[in-house]
């Protein structure tokens, strides 16, 4: 039976944009269906009556920008939209320490071998770090805090996926008007404009300074003709003679329409927790994939995120303005306390005090405002927001939740037992650097006391290994039991990375790609 496509690629994330554009630059007919909308400039949310909020149980009236996923102790955001979580993060593009591949990985998977995928993914997003003479006030706090607390050799500029003006200055009139933004169209044939520091990046950059994923990779593989579906939810994966039939439900005229299509190689990449949610389905629900391995939904990691509000009376911060993430303090070799973390800046759009504040004046009505509601009152309670410094950080976590599939649907069985250690040492780090620079750390409570936790990098679920009683997939990506499917996004990383994970996401997409072209797949 023929097939409708050479390849459906399961989401547009870092996973599913790289493998779709390098497949559909080789010649392979691309189909790539994303469960959110296609976003615009005058589309992003920014009105509390917006489409901020996903949510799986009701995709026709709520498919908005984020998903908030609350299970217990630990809540998961992500992005849903053409270009997945490039949408919503922070831009940052870091590339993982070498000694990350030393353990835990197959051993072809190593930093040597991913350092051409991460030259590619580096020129592909025109990454680049913030002019210096463009540093935002939260960067210099956060290299005085390195400095104060004895680490100043370890404070790093990161780079971003961001287009910057060097000739942008905050002494500028109005500095932040988007009349100083240069317009200019990218190599995709893409317009965009140069960054005037609004603050927005996780909710939209207003003149497209972001180099966000639906203007390069996404755009360049539908130049070459790959065909990019919004509002399109996967339900199963079914193999077939020559192949494999996805079902999905296409978002239509207010109703979800049931279709199907055929494809030789089917390319998971709808995020750790989606594409684990997807073959868990699959193989417990539908029973369509019986033979997946039974380590599916292990090792899952939120890969040690976690943010301390901190009141910094003597400084500016100003969190609002400024890329949202600009530097870190490396301490990934365990320095500080025997435990590998890194500690980074943090900011805030401009808009959660003008509109997303009037959220917390009523009840919520189901748990994913809840956790936008807690997380707006906590950055809105801590006095003059000009002085509120939001240290954030990623750490190694243990990396030992377990995803599963039941009757009521996904959950998450995670607990901080393991975990607690490293993420007591942020904390700690996070206090010394605020109070030696003058201010008062503000520790969530949630974490004190009910030791939960919120992430916006999960990884695992899907983990790389060497054989079915170890991993998921192997160091190709390649499902275990199922020749040509493939899973390519965060959930195929075995550990916590420590550090922002996109840049080695897409690296791993890249390799994947490289391998199914280079064996014809």
């Amino acid at each position: 039976m023929a097939v409708d496509v050479d390849v459906i690629v399961i989401g547009s994330g870092f996973g599913g944009a790289v493998t779709s554009c390098r497949l559909a630059e080789h010649g392979y007919r691309v189909m790539v269906l994303e469960r959110g909308r296609r976003w615009g400039v005058k589309d992003f949310p920014r009105r509390p009556d917006d489409p901020w909020l996903w949510d799986q149980q009701q995709p026709i009236a709520k498919n908005g920008w984020f998903d908030f996923r609350v299970f217990p102790h630990m809540t998961v955001v992500t992005g849903a939209g053409v270009g997945g979580g490039s949408l919503v993060y922070a831009n940052i593009s870091v590339e993982a320490k070498p000694d990350t591949f030393d353990a835990g990985w197959p051993a072809e998977v190593t930093y040597a071998e991913l350092k051409p995928h991460y030259d590619a993914v580096g020129a592909m997003m025109n990454v680049r770090a913030v002019p210096t003479n463009q540093w935002p006030e939260r960067t210099r706090l956060l290299k005085d805090g390195a400095t104060a607390v004895g680490y100043g050799d370890r404070f790093r500029q990161l780079d971003l996926a961001v287009t910057f003006d060097p000739k942008w200055t905050y002494d500028l009139p109005d500095p932040h008007s988007p009349l100083h933004s240069k317009p200019f169209v990218n190599d995709q044939g893409k317009e965009q404009g140069t960054c005037v520091h609004l603050g927005n990046c996780d909710i939209g950059c207003d003149v497209n300074a972001r180099n966000t994923l639906d203007l390069n990779y996404l755009a360049r593989a539908e130049t070459k003709g790959a065909d990019v579906r919004p509002l399109h939810l996967v339900r199963s994966i079914t193999p077939q003679a020559d192949g494999y039939c996805v079902t999905f439900d296409r978002i239509e005229g207010g109703a979800l329409t049931a279709d199907r299509a055929t494809a030789r190689l089917v390319i998971v990449a709808a995020g750790s927790i989606g594409s684990t949610e997807l073959l868990l389905r699959s193989r417990d629900l539908h029973k369509t994939l019986p033979n997946l391995s039974p380590c599916l939904g292990r090792r899952w990691s939120s890969n040690g995120d976690f943010l301390t509000p901190a009141f910094q009376p003597t400084r500016d911060v100003n969190p609002t303005r400024g890329p949202t993430i600009t530097a870190a303090v490396d301490l990934l070799d365990g320095a500080f306390r025997n435990q590998r973390i890194f500690i980074e800046d943090g900011g805030l759009p401009d808009v959660a005090g003008n509109y997303l504040s009037t959220l917390t004046s009523g009840p919520a009505d189901d748990p994913a405002k809840l956790a936008l509601i807690q997380f707006v009152r906590l950055m809105l309670s801590k006095g003059p927001i000009d002085h509120l410094m939001p240290w954030f950080a990623q750490s190694r976590d243990a990396g030992d939740g377990v995803l599963s599939w039941s009757d009521s649907g996904l959950a998450l069985a995670w607990d901080a037992s393991a975990s607690a250690a490293t993420i007591d040492a942020v904390v700690e780090m996070h206090q010394q650097m605020s109070t030696k620079t003058g201010g008062v750390p503000l520790t969530p409570i949630t974490w004190t006391v009910g030791r939960d936790l919120i992430t916006p990098h999960p990884l695992g679920g899907c983990n790389m290994g060497t054989a079915a009683d170890n991993g998921v997939v192997n160091h190709a990506g390649e499902a275990f039991g199922y020749r040509n499917l493939f899973v390519a996004d965060g959930a195929i990383v075995p550990k916590a990375l420590g550090l922002n994970p996109s840049r080695t996401i897409g690296a791993l997409a890249e390799r994947v790609a490289s391998i199914i072209i280079s064996e014809g797949r």
